[in-house]
């Protein structure tokens, strides 16, 4: 049976809002507010860590119509609340074994339907991503900049997880790592080598680093950030994706800044530098790194063909790379996995 949804109301710092039907569980939610380009992927998008603290807006009109079907990136729901314009109660997947209202409300986490998501979008373009309070009812909420938290910290494995494999050894610094970047190291048979987001991995016995994607400002990782120094002065390979391409680019001396409205979507093109090719990218980010700032000896790899932000760094003589889309999500659908065999023949 359908849940009996009740009125609420998404309120944005700037004074507008947007009248809809509260679905999942009834509760009210701050954070800070972003949109989602992608006509498919809604569970492995709730279950990023990398949305943890934000409402997740989806611009696809309808949402929830294959249901819940096994394809999670964590093991619960990271972001704060979902809004979209129609969801859907009824599903048809065959390995999906509830609604996603029903799984919602499961997860303890509300979801806005009804909502003009076009116009909300047009907002966020326009104004920037912005704090907003999705109120049910009376139970109002005071305004919250998640990105005033260290993220990362809430996110990471608590503890050192080791998998084993036939090949290389490689640490993965987890500041909220997605399960396939897991699965596509383990698919070529590496021992991994899972640390928390500060851990020092220096005295591990490793081939080389992967440090992963992750909620916030890479600026509150700082633990991370000098780990890798150490790593990068050790000559050690690395290689970065998403937040761990941010701090990568910290650790080598560069800087990074807040974008408007951030990359969230399959659908980033990401121009490769000295070349024609264009690659479609899978994104979720709200932070980009400063292509300027990139110390000697590094250059730009990979740049959004749409504002023309970096995406992907290389040092030119060493054995250091990173990217800011997620070539282990796939929308191409195998077009970016060459990156991680490049990893691979970095390892001595």
């Amino acid at each position: 049976m359908p849940l009996q949804p009740t009125n609420a109301e998404l309120r944005l710092e700037d004074g507008s809002s947007a009248a809809g039907r509260l679905c999942g569980f009834a509760k009210s939610v701050a954070g800070e507010v972003v949109f989602n380009t992608g006509m498919v992927g809604y569970t492995e998008a709730l279950t990023d860590p990398s949305y943890s603290g934000q409402i997740l807006v989806l611009t696809y009109p309808l949402v929830g119509n294959y249901g819940v079907p096994p394809a999670f990136e964590s093991e619960r729901i990271h972001a704060a609340a979902l809004v979209v314009s129609e969801l859907a109660h009824e599903y048809s997947h065959a390995e999906a074994e509830k609604s996603l209202p029903r799984w919602l409300e499961e997860q303890g986490v509300p979801c806005l339907a009804g909502v003009d998501t076009r116009a909300l979008t047009k907002r966020l373009r326009s104004r920037g991503a912005m704090l907003g309070r999705l109120v049910a009812g009376d139970d109002d909420i005071a305004l919250d900049d998640p990105n005033q938290r260290n993220l990362v910290a809430a996110v990471s494995t608590r503890e050192r997880v080791v998998y084993p494999g036939a090949g290389k050894t490689v640490v993965l610094v987890d500041c909220g790592c997605k399960a396939s970047i897991l699965t596509e190291l383990r698919a070529r048979g590496l021992t991994v080598i899972r640390v928390p987001w500060d851990y020092d991995f220096l005295d591990e016995e490793f081939d080389a680093v992967l440090v992963s994607n992750g909620p916030g400002d890479p600026a509150a990782c700082a633990p991370t950030i000098a780990h890798l120094r150490r790593a990068l002065a050790a000559d050690r390979p690395v290689f970065g994706i998403c937040l761990g391409h941010q701090l990568l680019a910290l650790a080598a001396g560069a800087r990074t800044y807040k974008l408007k409205f951030g990359h969230r979507g399959h659908n980033q093109p990401c121009r490769e530098e000295g070349g024609s090719r264009c690659y479609i990218t899978s994104q979720n980010h709200g932070y980009a790194v400063d292509a300027d700032s990139l110390p000697l000896g590094w250059e730009p790899w990979f740049t959004n063909a749409n504002d023309g932000s970096n995406e992907g760094m290389r040092h030119r003589t060493r054995p250091f790379m990173s990217v800011q889309f997620h070539p282990e999500a796939a929308p191409g659908p195998v077009d970016c996995a060459g990156l991680f065999d490049q990893f691979v023949s970095m390892m001595r």
